[in-house]
């Protein structure tokens, strides 16, 4: 990966592009009003290999204008609890975004995990990635919900966290935050790691790591915390006390305090930088 497979000129996809077809899939899914007072609905978004199904959340009612955020799902992929992170997030004032990153090569109801991680690693490309980004940031802004003056926020659970590294690398003037929880494969030893390309970024981080991922891998909190030092970034590096997996509540390793702590440090992250 270089420096320039980060640049987004070969898109050229319009807003236009995305009206147009939020009209054709608008009949999907039906709006969703609950309680909470979110909007939820099922889309397709384009992107140069195709379309991607995705879940698009935001505040019901009125004409109000709020930031963008992009959720990128872990290695299980869209269901529902990761649904309830997009609706809590708008709830909190967010027009989200919830793709499946993973749309070239398996579809939601794929079941084996295993087989699941091997082809859709193997279908993602660096220009790809960034072609999704694009992609799926300029369908966020062709909402009328979507405040576009304001950054943009994006976060990612497991795999996630690194397709957030990348994200905020991909499109360094729109995003101006980014949090990843558990993030795997966010700072390696190859020479394509997420981490290595911070610099490439203008937005404020928050990395919580589980502490058996950082047991196992002690040499990545230091690497990511060089990382954000040498491009002069804000960033927040941490170790949870809590096991991979402690955010979502269908993950063997739930845990409900960290988690509420987690959500708690991610909405600050949000509040203070997309201004």
């Amino acid at each position: 990966m270089s420096d320039g497979k980060f640049g987004t000129g070969t898109l050229r996809l319009t807003r236009r592009h995305f009206v147009v077809a939020g009209i054709l899939v608008a009949g999907l899914a039906g709006v969703a009003r609950g309680e909470t007072g979110v909007v939820e609905r099922d889309v397709l978004v384009p992107t140069p290999d195709g379309s991607a199904d995705a879940i698009l959340f935001h505040p019901a009612g009125g004409s109000g204008q709020w930031p963008a955020v992009l959720l990128w799902p872990d290695i299980m992929g869209l269901r529902p609890a990761l649904r309830e992170v997009g609706r809590r997030l708008a709830e909190a004032g967010y027009v989200v975004l919830l793709p499946n990153a993973f749309y070239r090569s398996a579809g939601r109801g794929e079941a084996d995990v295993r087989q699941r991680l091997q082809s859709w690693r193997a279908a993602i490309t660096p220009e790809g990635f960034v072609h999704d980004a694009a992609a799926y940031l300029a369908y966020l802004d062709a909402q009328p919900q979507t405040d576009a003056s304001r950054k943009a926020g994006t976060l990612g659970y497991n795999v996630g966290g690194a397709y957030a590294f990348r994200a905020a690398a991909a499109l360094p003037d729109r995003i101006g935050a980014v949090a990843s929880f558990y993030g795997l494969g966010v700072a390696t030893a190859r020479p394509d790691s997420p981490h290595l390309f911070v610099a490439n970024s203008k937005a404020a981080y928050l990395v919580a790591l589980a502490r058996n991922d950082d047991a196992r891998e002690p040499q990545d909190r230091e690497d990511l915390a060089a990382a954000f030092r040498d491009a002069r970034l804000a960033a927040r590096v941490e170790v949870y006390p809590a096991d991979h997996g402690w955010c979502l509540p269908d993950m063997p390793a739930y845990d409900p305090a960290a988690a509420e702590r987690a959500w708690g440090e991610l909405l600050t992250l949000f509040r203070d930088n997309l201004g």
